[in-house]
């Protein structure tokens, strides 16, 4: 049994509030490492073309206000 397995199983054997909890954990941890991975693509210049692009339509007019 992989690892991953051996976690899904875990998971379904968890209680109604012990799974509560586990949900709060993981969307904190999912969001720390999703911050982590955008930081790391923008200071590798990643996102660059999609900014220089959303810069140059805006001075083009082509955006709308939200």
């Amino acid at each position: 049994m992989s690892k991953v397995e051996r976690i899904e199983e875990e998971v379904s054997n968890l209680s109604a509030s012990e799974l509560a909890r586990f949900r709060e954990w993981y969307a904190e941890f999912d969001a720390v490492a999703w911050d982590k991975q955008f930081e790391d693509d923008a200071a590798a210049g990643k996102l660059d073309a999609i900014a220089d692009r959303a810069v140059r339509e805006h001075r083009l007019g082509q955006t709308r206000p939200l």
